[in-house]
């Protein structure tokens, strides 16, 4: 039987200065009673660090959430570290990538998160995501909850030994996890007809980020920051100010970078 343990979710604000979006990360140990300073400590303790393509912090915390925690639930760990390698820089290690094989292309450290916290779902309750991050909704209209490799990630979960979230191209649809992105948009608009529309647009915006980028070298950070705020300018075009930035939590027209563009430097 595989042990089952508490996971916790954590963020920091990112790269850029006064960027209105936070990095994520997962651990196994609460890092507000035990804030190992390495992860070479994190090991020798026996515990589990996931990078989510990002670098090793200490503890969380964000200009609107002190500690930085987006929350903790029970999951199975032996899933967990199959999803997903612990322990290892996602830049070095292709193993702690889980399916978002290419930063910014396949998602960011979001959807990496969040196929960690996948594990938390083996109980009966829907998997823990990072929702309260900064950003999130911006990511997760780009990229989905869990990227937007959705048939390698299906794959990656039957391989783990675990339910599958999404169907494979051409396979009937499954029971998913929620859509975070879709239930905030709900939330917000209720039966105002932007939000089929908005739907339609997001619809959009993941079929044309999973198509291939051409050539072979991989696109710069600057490339893919300035193609997202192109989608996002198309989602407060349709919305207005208002609405954008209540589904979106930040003011259309802002700045926003997704992709950090010092992890494809190291």
């Amino acid at each position: 039987m595989a042990p089952n343990v508490t996971l916790y979710a954590w963020a920091v604000p990112a790269f850029s200065p006064g960027s209105p979006v936070d990095h994520t990360w997962v651990t196994t140990y609460d890092n507000r009673q035990t804030p190992y300073p390495t992860i070479q400590q994190v090991t020798a303790a026996h515990q589990n660090y996931w990078y989510c393509w990002g670098s090793f912090h200490a503890k969380g915390g964000t200009p609107v959430n002190p500690t930085g925690a987006l929350g903790n639930q029970t999951g199975d760990l032996a899933f967990a570290q199959c999803l997903v390698a612990a322990n290892l820089d996602s830049v070095q290690h292709y193993p702690a990538r889980g399916t978002i094989f290419v930063y910014g292309i396949d998602g960011v450290c979001h959807q990496l998160a969040n196929q960690v916290l996948y594990a938390t779902g083996t109980g009966g309750s829907p998997p823990l995501t990072v929702k309260n991050a900064r950003g999130y909704h911006a990511s997760t209209f780009i990229y989905g909850t869990y990227g937007v490799n959705h048939t390698a990630w299906a794959q990656k979960i039957a391989s783990c030994g675990g339910a599958p979230a999404v169907a494979a191209a051409g396979e009937p649809p499954v029971s998913a996890p929620p859509d975070d992105f879709e239930e905030r948009a709900r939330a917000v608009l209720g039966d105002d007809p932007a939000l089929g529309k908005l739907l339609a647009l997001r619809g959009e915006v993941l079929q044309f980020g999973a198509q291939k980028w051409p050539g072979a070298a991989a696109p710069s950070a600057e490339s893919l920051n300035a193609r997202n705020q192109h989608m996002l300018d198309q989602a407060a075009a349709l919305l207005g100010p208002e609405k954008f930035a209540e589904i979106f939590g930040f003011a259309p027209g802002e700045k926003i970078t997704l992709v950090d563009p010092t992890v494809q430097q190291r």
